[in-house]
């Protein structure tokens, strides 16, 4: 079993990606933002890990976390797409921040929780 095999076989999750597209409205020919789908149920692996030290913000006891989506490299997730994934019986909403780990077997993508396109 070659590498990239191994670590698709440990794909446990499926997204959709959304990113937000101009579409011109007929009759007007206004450019609207609107959301697109441009990948559907692709298999991939969410991952999470939290920091071991907390820090206090304003008061109250925040412990980071890093959340990475590990995904085909063949896919082009563009920075603040919508990344639904549902995993483990869970479905949460992330978008894509910093730039992808890209390796021969899969990438790596670090999420946030998403609020907004941008």
């Amino acid at each position: 079993m070659d590498m990239r095999t191994a670590v698709e076989s440990r794909y446990t999750g499926k997204c959709t990606v959304t990113e937000m597209q101009g579409v011109k409205e007929p009759g007007t020919n206004i450019l609207k933002q609107t959301p697109k789908v441009v990948l559907a149920d692709q298999p991939c692996r969410m991952t999470h890990k939290s920091s071991d030290t907390t820090t206090v913000v304003n008061g109250v006891a925040v412990q980071s976390q890093s959340i990475k989506l590990l995904i085909s490299p063949d896919l082009d997730i563009k920075p603040g797409s919508k990344v639904t994934i549902t995993q483990d019986g869970r479905t949460a909403d992330f978008k894509r921040s910093g730039l992808p780990a890209v390796y021969p077997s899969h990438q790596e993508i670090s999420l946030v929780i998403f609020d907004k396109y941008g």
